[in-house]
C-alpha cells in the first residue's frame, strides 16, 4: 500500500506558532500526539514524523519553506515516498469558511490561498485531498495578511481545540474508512 502523506501548512518559527495561518501545523501536531509518533526530523525541507494511524503508515509533515513556497517541500516528500499526488492529505486554514468549520474536498482551485496555490503549481495537479479549517470571523478586517498572521484570540481557544481535534479525527477516518465516509461525517457540521 502506498504510504499517505499528511501535510499541515504553516510558517516555521515560534512567532507563528499560534497564528491562524498555522492551523494546519496544529492539526499535524495533534495527529503526532494521538499516534504517539516519534520525534520530528528534518527531511526534504520539512519537519517529518512517522506515524501509524489505524495500522496504516502515514508520514506527517510541516514544511519549513514558509507558507507561500510549501509546494516545493510537498513535491520533494511525495517523491521520496514514491507516492502520487492523490496520496496527499493537505491541511490548511481557510478564510472563506466560518471559524470552527472544516471542509474535506478532493481537487478544486486554490481559492486565493497562496500555500495551496504553491502546492498545486509544484505538483502540476490539483487532484489531492484537502482539509480546510475555517478561520473567518463574522467581521473581517480589510488587511487579510495581518489577520492570518495574527494569533487566535484567547476567546477562541476552546473552539480552536475542538476544530483541531475534529480535523485530526477526520484524517483518521480518511486513512481507515475512506474519503467519502470522512466527508459524510465532517462536512455536515
Amino acid at each position: 500500500m502506498i504510504p499517505r502523506l499528511a501535510v499541515g501548512l504553516g510558517n516555521p518559527g515560534a512567532q507563528y506558532d499560534r497564528t491562524r495561518h498555522n492551523a494546519g501545523f496544529m492539526v499535524v501536531d495533534e495527529l503526532a500526539k494521538r499516534a504517539g509518533a516519534g520525534s520530528w526530523e528534518l527531511r526534504e525541507q520539512s519537519l517529518v514524523s512517522e506515524a501509524r494511524i489505524g495500522g496504516q503508515r502515514v508520514l506527517l509533515a510541516k514544511p519549513l519553506t514558509y507558507m507561500n513556497l510549501s509546494g516545493h517541500a510537498v513535491r520533494l516528500l511525495l517523491g521520496e515516498l514514491g507516492s502520487p499526488p492523490d496520496a496527499l492529505i493537505l491541511i490548511l486554514d481557510d478564510l472563506n469558511l466560518p471559524f470552527g468549520r472544516i471542509r474535506i474536498r478532493r481537487g478544486g482551485s486554490a481559492g486565493g490561498h497562496r500555500g495551496l496555490d504553491s502546492v498545486i503549481d509544484s505538483l502540476g495537479s490539483a487532484e489531492f485531498l484537502r482539509i480546510r479549517l475555517g478561520i473567518a470571523e463574522e467581521t473581517m478586517p480589510e488587511d487579510k495578511t495581518a489577520f492570518v498572521l495574527s494569533d487566535f484570540p484567547d476567546s477562541r481557544r476552546e473552539g480552536l481545540e475542538e476544530m483541531i481535534g475534529r480535523a485530526a479525527s477526520a484524517v483518521g477516518v480518511i486513512v481507515c474508512d475512506g474519503v467519502e465516509q470522512a466527508m459524510t461525517m465532517f462536512n455536515t457540521r
